[in-house]
């Protein structure tokens, strides 16, 4: 299985993950100008902005520390224009990581407020 193919299967257990959890998914592989962002979801009244990093092993770090400064601030300004795109700036909002290691048996690592 190919590095895209592995990541969108990642994005689906991601989904069902969140939607198990009552979430509303709103919107999958999100992309503006700035930039793209995996999962947006509801969570009750608080939009969710969700990064989904999926890896084999933990051989090259955990998946969640792919996540790094520069990709947060990139989701971040994805994010505040989303918001002012669809008129729900100053709303609740947060910004999640959904961490996936291994493939079958795999892990899940949900990181509520992760930056």
């Amino acid at each position: 299985m190919d590095d895209i193919t592995f990541g969108k299967k990642g994005e689906i257990i991601a989904q069902n993950f969140l939607k198990n959890l009552g979430y509303k998914i709103v919107e999958t592989n999100y992309k503006n100008r700035i930039g793209e962002i995996d999962i947006i979801a509801l969570d009750k009244s608080t939009i969710v902005f969700v990064e989904v990093k999926t890896r084999l092993s933990a051989a090259f770090g955990l998946p969640q520390e792919a996540v790094n400064l520069k990709k947060q601030q990139k989701i971040f300004n994805t994010a505040q224009l989303y918001l002012m795109q669809t008129h729900q700036f100053g709303k609740p909002c947060r910004f999640d990581v959904i961490a996936i290691l291994g493939d079958e048996d795999y892990k899940l690592n949900h990181i509520i407020n992760a930056f």
